[in-house]
């Protein structure tokens, strides 16, 4: 099946290699020349402008879009006049499930069809699969089936239509929601083991869980990974932003009234990490030392 890529960022890059090996004709546009060209290297065809999509796909032509979410109004917006009804615009991105119901209704107006698709697999996703998570009308899906086998771990695993337009993006919020969970739920664990005083070598309590524990799992196989290059991380700056899914999962969790506090406490834990200041908790010590007299350590000339 022929398709074009915009977006060309790591994801959407390793995603239109994925393809090309399995046989699909993948064109490439992406803002940055040097990225349509190293594309083209690797065996894509290079769109120099948009406006080629309509020129060398033959309809009805597969739009793959790849981009931030808050950039994919606009590029909808350039897509528009150059496709024709009965063409597909796929939004691959991690765009919130409402937005995508808008726009797969703006799309529908007009003919052509919207499909939104959670994806998982990160830098991995090229040799291992993605793991996709498909909205949008059955019939449409199906006719995109060879692109997500070829794309999935699997033909038949891996991948799925879980329901109308929206609810890819919105099946893909929760997964997020979930893994902030796992992960906050695993460093907390390596704290702990890394504060007492048995001398544990993390790397190896890491390689034992991987086999045959019941927290076995991929996160853990890079942790393990992480752990064998330095394990003090001191290099690392323990900043850890969100890129809104979290958020998404809390909003609507709340909206829904289901209690999800591991999910908002890991959440509100990446928040608290990018507070360099740390007011809230110069004034918690200092309600301490007002109230009972405890000790405040202060710093150099205060």
């Amino acid at each position: 099946m022929d398709l074009a890529m915009i977006g060309l960022g790591r994801m959407g890059f390793n995603m239109g290699i994925r393809l090309i090996k399995g046989g699909h004709r993948v064109a490439g546009f992406a803002r940055h020349r040097e990225r349509v060209e190293l594309f083209a290297r690797e065996g894509g065809e290079g769109l120099t402008r948009m406006e080629e999509i309509r020129e060398r796909l033959r309809p009805p032509r597969v739009v793959w879009v790849m981009v931030p979410s808050n950039a994919v109004d606009d590029v909808i917006g350039s897509l528009v006049p150059l496709l024709s009804r009965g063409d597909i615009v796929i939004d691959g991105g991690n765009s919130f499930y409402k937005d995508s119901i808008r726009r797969g209704k703006e799309l529908e107006e007009r003919g052509i069809h919207f499909v939104d698709v959670g994806v998982s697999g990160g830098i991995w996703g090229l040799k291992e699969g993605y793991s996709l998570m498909v909205g949008g009308r059955k019939e449409i899906v199906e006719r995109l089936t060879p692109v997500f086998e070829t794309l999935a771990p699997s033909p038949d695993r891996g991948w799925g239509h879980v329901g109308p337009i929206g609810s890819g993006h919105f099946v893909k919020m929760i997964h997020n929601g979930i893994e902030y969970g796992m992960m906050e739920a695993i460093a907390e664990g390596f704290a702990i083991l890394k504060r007492k005083d048995f001398g544990f070598d993390l790397h190896r309590i890491a390689e034992i869980w991987r086999y045959g524990s019941v927290i076995r799992s991929w996160l853990l196989d890079l942790v393990s990974e992480a752990l064998r290059k330095g394990g003090d991380l001191r290099e690392v700056e323990p900043y850890v932003e969100d890129s809104g899914e979290g958020r998404w999962t809390v909003f609507e969790a709340i909206d829904l009234n289901v209690s999800a506090p591991v999910i908002t406490l890991s959440l509100l834990q990446r928040i608290r990490s990018r507070d360099g200041e740390s007011f809230s908790d110069r004034l918690l010590a200092v309600m301490r030392e007002e109230f009972g007299g405890h000790p405040v350590r202060r710093s150099r000339g205060e």
